[in-house]
């Protein structure tokens, strides 16, 4: 593949994982349950069985994940804080454990004698179940935001002298619509689910989206007060979301459908985050009194606490069509059609190894540009990645040839690469998604997104050719003259 080079050549990247999905160890040294401890043991299963008991063990074999790491020839890592290791309670006035406070230390260090940039996520889905039990969690906009800042403030304290930079909230959307929504994935609350613990879906994601956002602004508030001076660090918050292309491309209904399905997944969050402004104009239309409104001094808390980079977690893009009857009551996409082929009968991309995901690249391109034109901040892509067809059946042997997930890289660093020298988009880094195959959530151990084979029976590890491909894909693109100073200049 020709390219014009165009990526910084300050560009940052590596490989990402969460901690509940790797760690394992989770009543060792001192961490208490989350929900997601609790939702992996409901009976009848919602996660096909699996659970984050043992997972990859990285708690007991970082050094040699991080080895992985150093041998891919990654810059950084972005990995997450299990909350309840560090403090088991969670809540405010709850103890620290000074274990789980011990055992990120070594792993920060160990990062860093690897001359490894740690990227740290606050929060990646595991909020500790006491805090569930005590007063429903993220159901609590007030209380949450306090028991979040706190738990930030104790991260920042006992290891913002060596992690510059931080994530506050992986996939807020994804917390609120699957936790909340449908209860796909933990604390499982829905009222449309019969499986799930019972909820109130017109009402509940919206709550816990405003707690989300508010807790982000305080944990970026009380960066910018009390350590931002000394410690120098970025702070941002990595948003999911698919890029959506019009299913009738003629069709003007369509294209506002789109448009309309983008705000619903990506507005609804970096709206009140990036522009400290209220909801998009389409939900608060849509859905009324149940999107709870933002007050004055929370306007100006959104003001204070602007990100400095926006984190973007993309996978695939998708058509929608609009629909011609009204919403019901539990519509949280935009009363729109979500579907994987358009009117003409073309996919949006080739099929991955799981049913969800298909490689569109030339929406990713379209995405960044986007995103930078409405939010203005640096963009990092804190996740990209893909299963390969069939991957989950497959021998070590043969997994470990993903020349899919190979071309997808190669795809999708091609669209950054183009997005910056064409459409002006300021791309300063991209994670690959995942280091290791791990428990993917709800999904169990089936789907394989890792660029490291991971035999769960005796855990070990085998790099996949993918692993060694992308410090290549990367390199053949940097353009040694500009920094992303540079085209911040621009």
């Amino acid at each position: 593949m020709t390219t014009t080079a165009s990526l910084p050549a300050d560009f940052e990247w590596g490989f990402a994982t969460a901690a509940y999905q790797i760690e394992g160890a989770v009543d060792e040294g001192g961490r208490g349950p989350s929900i997601w401890d609790t939702f992996c043991h409901l009976q009848p299963t919602r996660t096909k069985g699996a659970d984050g008991d043992v997972a990859c063990d990285h708690y007991h074999r970082y050094e040699e994940d991080l080895d992985l790491l150093a041998r891919y020839g990654a810059k950084a890592y972005r990995f997450s804080l299990s909350w309840s290791r560090i403090i088991p309670l969670g809540g405010r006035d709850d103890p620290i454990n000074e274990e789980g406070v011990a055992f990120y230390n070594r792993l920060i260090d160990a990062l860093l004698a690897r001359g490894i940039t740690p990227w740290v996520t606050l929060y990646h889905w595991d909020l500790p179940q006491a805090l569930h039990d005590r007063y429903g969690g993220w159901l609590d906009v007030e209380e949450s935001q306090k028991d979040f800042e706190r738990y930030a403030r104790v991260c920042y304290e006992r290891f913002g002298d060596r992690v510059k930079n931080w994530i506050t909230l992986n996939e807020p959307w994804i917390i609120s619509i699957f936790g909340y929504a449908t209860g796909g994935n933990a604390p499982g609350r829905s009222s449309i689910n019969k499986d799930a613990t019972k909820g109130d879906t017109a009402r509940e994601p919206w709550i816990v989206g405003k707690a989300l956002i508010l807790s982000h602004a305080a944990a970026v508030a009380a960066y910018n007060q009390s350590f931002r001076p000394s410690q120098g660090g970025q702070i941002g918050i990595s948003l999911n979301g698919d890029y959506y292309e019009p299913w009738d491309a003629a069709s003007e209904l369509d294209r506002a459908a789109a448009e309309r399905r983008m705000e619903f997944h990506i507005g609804w969050f970096a709206n009140p985050i990036f522009l400290a402004q209220d909801y998009p104009a389409c939900m608060r239309q849509q859905l009324g009194d149940r999107l709870p409104p933002f007050s004055e001094r929370e306007l100006a808390l959104l003001r204070e606490a602007r990100p400095d980079f926006y984190g973007m977690n993309y996978y695939t893009a998708q058509y929608a069509r609009h629909r011609e009857q009204p919403p019901s009551e539990t519509d949280y996409v935009g009363n729109v059609d979500e579907l994987q082929e358009n009117r003409e009968g073309t996919s949006i991309g080739a099929a991955s190894g799981v049913h969800w995901l298909r490689s569109s690249p030339h929406s990713f391109r379209k995405h960044l540009a986007r995103v930078y034109r409405l939010y203005g901040r640096p963009i990092y892509v804190t996740e990209n990645g893909c299963p390969c067809p069939g991957e989950d059946q497959m021998s070590r042997d043969e997994a470990v040839r993903d020349d899919y997930r190979v071309r997808y890289y190669d795809d999708h660093l091609e669209a950054v690469a183009q997005a910056v020298a064409h459409d002006s988009a300021v791309v300063a880094g991209y994670f690959a998604w995942s280091l290791l195959d791990n428990l993917e959530w709800s999904d169990g151990y089936g789907v394989r997104f890792g660029v490291t084979f991971t035999d769960y029976d005796t855990l070990e590890r085998t790099p996949k050719k993918s692993a060694l491909e992308l410090k290549k894909q990367i390199e053949k693109r940097l353009d040694s003259e500009h920094t992303v100073a540079d085209l911040l200049r621009r």
